[in-house]
């Protein structure tokens, strides 16, 4: 019989298994990825439609909806700690289609932003409450083990957004894709009110006022580990986010291969999502920190011989065009051991707060990420150094910081 995970308060015959549990949490997650990575092949679609003075603000669509997310996630969080992890899914989850429905028939750029802004605030509430509801659940390495299974499934998001997004839009045209995100929402919170049991009790829940928002607040911003792990968690999204917005260009203006970048986007991702499964499978033996810093050396590695690539080899367009899709392999496969590990070593000293962190976490991560993101990515020239320097750079910061959080490990 399938292991199951019994939620406080609750007969544990009401408790999902644990497999369903890791499939819930990686869809509720997959939220973002899913409403991100399918707008990445209709980019040009709609700088044609709505931007064609200047088709590099189509990037936007992708920037603004990453920055509503992170503001969105200051409030879904402590609301999740107030009402419980269910009712704000379904608050953001409308939130959310209510974007969706507007980008469908958005008459400009403008327009389709703020609807991207809205759609961003919305993906909070089900993105926080994946994460505090694995933290309420579970702890330490073994929440980094969950989260590692998550990301696994997770990870066939990217793999097949792209290509369903070039299928929706070949057959119904771009707008229809916000229409599949509606349906995707609806889709997985609802599974969420099907299936999961609340697992937050009233008795455990703290009150949405402000004295206790700020002293939770201070208590997160002032916490070492916390806040080591939040500044290296912030620089891998960095990188992820710069690769995600330049790889079409990147694809499309310096390789030509506009027409087929779904496919080497999906394959590229399919080879990502083997990096869960080695952190489930390594991370209880070896340690968060460990994996963490044997990523970045490696990420290092990479980027570095292809900026050296670039800068002091002249080499042939299909070999640079090789070494760009190891680079972007490399960081989507540190992602999948970056990301979970350094949010569990963050929310491990929080557990009594765990929205409350979930949520300054994840907004200050991805809004300050996004910041260092969009000018490597709006610096485009039409080869890919900007980028592979952005990504050398954010890497060789993170592993600098390392050393603090092995500190703070060991003691």
């Amino acid at each position: 019989m399938a292991e199951t995970i019994p939620p406080p308060n609750r007969d544990p015959k009401t408790a999902i298994s644990r497999g369903e549990l890791v499939a819930l949490l990686a869809m509720l997650m997959a939220t973002v990825a899913f409403s991100t990575d399918a707008m990445l092949p209709v980019l040009n679609d709609i700088s044609d439609a709505l931007s064609p003075e200047d088709p590099n603000r189509s990037q936007l669509v992708i920037a603004t909806f990453m920055i509503g997310l992170g503001v969105g996630t200051l409030v879904a969080g402590p609301l999740s700690d107030a009402y419980g992890r269910r009712s704000i899914a379904v608050i953001g989850a409308s939130i959310y289609i209510m974007g969706a429905l507007i980008a469908t028939v958005a008459p400009t750029l403008e327009t389709m932003l703020g609807a991207r802004t809205l759609q961003g605030l919305g993906a909070a509430g089900p993105r926080v409450i994946a994460t505090a509801l694995t933290r309420d659940i579970f702890s330490g390495r073994q929440m980094a083990r969950i989260i590692s299974f998550v990301m696994t499934v997770f990870a066939l998001v990217p793999v097949m957004a792209p290509t369903l997004g070039a299928g929706i839009a070949w057959a119904f045209g771009w707008r229809a894709i916000f229409f599949s995100f509606a349906i995707f929402s609806v889709i997985s919170v609802g599974w969420l009110l099907i299936r999961q049991p609340e697992t937050l009790p009233p008795e455990r829940r703290r009150p949405f006022r402000a004295k206790p928002l700020w002293d939770g607040a201070k208590e997160v911003l002032s916490h070492r580990q916390v806040m080591t792990a939040l500044a290296i968690q912030t620089l891998v999204y960095s990188m992820l986010f710069g690769m995600l917005m330049s790889s079409q260009l990147v694809f499309d203006q310096t390789f030509g291969k506009e027409d087929t970048f779904h496919l080497w986007f999906g394959a590229i991702a399919a080879v990502s999502a083997t990096a869960s499964i080695l952190n489930a499978a390594i991370v209880v033996r070896l340690g968060m920190i460990r994996v963490v810093r044997g990523g970045l050396i490696f990420v290092i590695t990479v980027s570095l011989l292809f900026v050296l690539s670039l800068t002091v080899l002249n080499m042939p367009l299909h070999v640079t065009f090789a070494g760009f899709v190891i680079l972007q392999t490399a960081v989507f496969l540190f992602a999948g051991l970056g990301i979970g590990n350094m949010n569990a070593i963050a929310l491990e000293p929080m557990g009594h707060i765990a929205g409350m962190a979930s949520s300054i976490i994840s907004a200050v991560a991805t809004v300050v990420s996004i910041a260092l993101a969009v000018p490597v990515s709006l610096a485009f020239d039409g080869t890919p150094l900007p980028i592979a320097l952005g990504i050398l750079s954010f890497s060789t910061i993170a592993l600098l910081l390392m050393s603090q959080l092995v500190e703070t490990e060991t003691n």
